[in-house]
């Protein structure tokens, strides 16, 4: 499991797949979610404006899994 620090007290899953190099561009989070399994602390969820808070475990279909972090 991969962690990903943030600085804020939130972060959308859009820019949270982008830190996690999971896409290259934060334009293309929503066609990712349309065809990509991602499952947020054992629910699956495909929003991208869903809010991640420290502690929460992300997996993400082909790319991995990873646990947010708030620095």
């Amino acid at each position: 499991m991969k962690d990903i620090s943030i600085s804020t007290e939130y972060i959308a899953l859009g820019q949270f797949l982008k830190l996690a190099d999971c896409i290259s561009t934060g334009g293309e989070a929503k066609f990712f979610l349309q065809e990509t399994k991602v499952v947020i602390n054992g629910e699956p969820d495909n929003r991208r404006g869903r809010k991640l808070y420290d502690g929460d475990q992300v997996e993400v279909e082909g790319c991995g899994k990873f646990r947010v972090v708030r620095r």
